[in-house]
């Protein structure tokens, strides 16, 4: 079990790593920037909370086979294929929880206060040293809980995660697909078990999560 917990740890983290830049990037040029197709943008970046976990699968197993340009590439350079390794789960996993965090990214950099950007840029920062100098901290606490819920999205990731990587013991099988073997198999000790596991592991990163929220919302008042 400890295996089991370790890899799907491992997947999360992975898949939160990914997100994080990009959807930082995307967070501040949705929320900061006055850009044309920002519609365009945020449906796209929200189609895989409506599409059906399967559906989103079945796409990343089109774009990361073995005769995708992404599963040749990955075969020519590692010689291994992506799809049926944890990477494929990392991947899956970071595609389904990108939304609640961008989106959640995007709220924080709608409430970052201009004024100080601009006196930063007006006493000579440029805009990178403004923007991790000022704006970042700002928008600190919403960073953070939005790096947190794609955490706890991505560590219960399923529907994508069976379709591009299965559901393989010690290779891909993470605590939500162990769950649904030992369901199909009759063992509901041991499903419970992980159950357990899996719900004390969220509730513990929404506590930090809503946490942080109460803290940015009262320092922004405050």
């Amino acid at each position: 079990m400890f295996d089991l917990i370790l890899l799907s740890l491992q997947v999360a983290v992975i898949a939160t790593l990914i997100n994080i830049p990009i959807a930082i990037y995307v967070g501040w040029l949705i929320g900061r920037k006055n850009i044309k197709g920002k519609l365009i943008l945020e449906t796209l970046i929200s189609l895989p909370l409506a599409l059906p976990p399967v559906v989103t699968g079945y796409f990343l197993l089109i774009m990361v086979g073995r005769e995708a340009p992404i599963g040749q590439l990955s075969r020519f350079i590692f010689g291994a294929d992506i799809v049926f390794t944890w990477v494929a789960s990392a991947i899956a996993a970071s595609v389904v929880s990108f939304p609640l965090m961008v989106r959640a990214i995007i709220v924080a950099m709608q409430g970052v206060d201009t004024t100080l950007e601009r006196s930063a840029r007006s006493l000579g920062a440029g805009p990178l040293r403004t923007f991790f100098k000022i704006t970042m901290p700002l928008c600190y606490n919403g960073l953070v809980a939005g790096v947190l819920l794609g955490f706890v999205r991505a560590i219960g990731e399923f529907g994508a995660t069976i379709v591009v990587a299965g559901n393989i013991p010690g290779r891909t099988q993470t605590i939500p697909l162990a769950i649904y073997s030992k369901v199909q198999l009759g063992k509901d000790s041991e499903a419970l078990n992980l159950i357990l596991i899996s719900t004390l592991m969220a509730i513990m990163t929404l506590i930090v999560h809503h946490w942080l929220i109460i803290r940015g919302t009262k320092k922004g008042a405050g």
